[in-house]
């Protein structure tokens, strides 16, 4: 039996998250724009002291000139080098990003109330559980360290995804199809859904890494980001955490075939697709630590394994016939 109020307090719940992670990622976009003039100003002060330097050097009197744009840009600045107002947009940010998380886990835990059982049943369900895992990564990394830069590459993307969720991909609240009631499903897909968020928060990483390489990092946004070698590392530090958990998925998947359908493997494109991002990432990880593989080269390949990712759940869930036919589109 489902709950319709249940289910509608779900829906309720994951409008509001939307609206708050909306306002969310504009207090992300205004700290970006609020820490970019610091970040120039600093540059200009670096270089202005070199020049400087070198004028010293060849015996002519320093000048002050020029440096007038840079100090009032510092005085602007608290203690760790981030304007104020930057600052306040950046707290905002963080704090709207944790309450919509927590709107996001509300939504699953009432839809899954709504009818009795695990919310990972259909494409919506999986959207909105991606999109949770996404933010909870993101969160609870942002707690460890100064995230605040990476805030608007990750919010803008979950927001894309949850309006797919509640546009192409919603389903009404209903019972699991026979097949799928099974501890497996709580085991299997949930893993499968953290992993995914990992490599979603290292998918956003590695194209920042690859824009800086690609343009510079003194271009435009750019310029507010850490510097490459920081975000090369951070991208292969998720992965390294992420891959684990996808080699578990897979192992987890044929096991439960096997209760299921008789059989460990059966050749559906759910499980063939899911071995190729495996294999991907396997890729990844191994061309990051051989000689003659160029960290940027390594690095597409990890954005090779997320594409296979997207084709896996929105294009072989919606549009190829297996056993593994549960969009409930």
């Amino acid at each position: 039996m489902t709950n319709e109020n249940l289910a509608t307090y779900a829906n309720l719940s994951l409008y509001s998250a939307m609206a708050v992670l909306t306002l969310s990622m504009l207090a992300y976009a205004a700290y970006l724009a609020g820490l970019l003039p610091a970040r120039e100003a600093r540059a200009e002060s670096a270089e202005g002291a070199r020049e400087r330097e070198l004028v010293a050097a060849g015996g002519v009197g320093a000048s002050g000139a020029g440096s007038g744009g840079a100090s009032a840009a510092a005085s602007e600045a608290d203690g760790t080098g981030v304007p104020v107002r930057a600052r306040k947009a950046g707290g905002v940010a963080q704090t709207l990003a944790i309450l919509g998380t927590l709107l996001l886990l509300v939504s699953a835990s009432l839809r899954g109330a709504s009818v009795q059982r695990w919310p990972l049943g259909n494409m919506f369900e999986f959207g909105v559980a991606s999109a949770l895992f996404t933010m909870v990564v993101f969160v609870a990394w942002g707690m460890r360290r100064d995230l605040k830069w990476l805030g608007l590459f990750v919010v803008a993307p979950v927001l894309i995804l949850l309006g797919l969720a509640n546009t192409v991909w919603y389903t009404e609240a209903a019972e699991l199809m026979p097949s799928l009631k099974s501890v497996w499903l709580v085991i299997h897909v949930t893993v499968a859904t953290i992993s995914v968020g990992l490599f979603a928060v290292g998918f956003v990483v590695a194209l920042l890494y690859l824009a800086q390489d690609r343009f510079g990092a003194d271009r435009g946004v750019l310029r507010a980001l850490p510097a490459g070698r920081t975000l090369e590392r951070l991208t292969y530090g998720l992965h390294i955490v992420a891959f684990p958990l996808w080699t578990f998925t897979l192992i987890a998947g044929a096991i439960w075939a096997r209760q299921a359908w008789g059989s460990y493997w059966n050749w559906d494109p759910k499980e063939v697709w899911t071995f190729i991002i495996w294999v991907v990432y396997a890729a990844y990880l191994h061309a990051r630590v051989t000689r003659g593989w160029r960290r940027q080269s390594a690095t597409w390949v990890a954005v090779a394994g997320f594409v296979c990712i997207i084709v896996n759940y929105a294009v072989v869930n919606v549009y190829f016939v297996g056993q593994h036919s549960y969009s409930g589109l």
